[in-house]
């Protein structure tokens, strides 16, 4: 199965993500916000950078608990902007 590219919006909402999850990652290093969440440091570090603009809805689910954010705090991140103001 050949999975659809993602859109630009998609690409601009990823990194948005991982953008907040850095942020409220502050002080606390990588390998323990990863362990705290069930996934490797490698794959928070590509969710933060936004080379991983469409992770698994478990993995958000663990990174939002590892980091106390709501997962509508995060669903609201990822949302395009226009559908936001809406």
């Amino acid at each position: 199965m050949v999975r659809t590219p993602l859109s630009p919006a998609q690409v601009a909402a990823g990194r948005r993500l991982g953008a907040a999850l850095r942020a409220a990652r502050g002080a606390r290093t990588m390998e323990d916000v990863a362990r705290s969440a069930g996934i490797s440091p490698e794959t928070l570090r590509k969710i933060e950078t936004g080379r991983l603009p469409s992770p698994a809805f478990g993995t958000i689910i663990g990174l939002s608990d590892a980091l106390g954010i709501p997962l509508e705090s995060l669903a609201e991140v990822w949302r395009p902007i226009s559908a936001a103001a809406s």
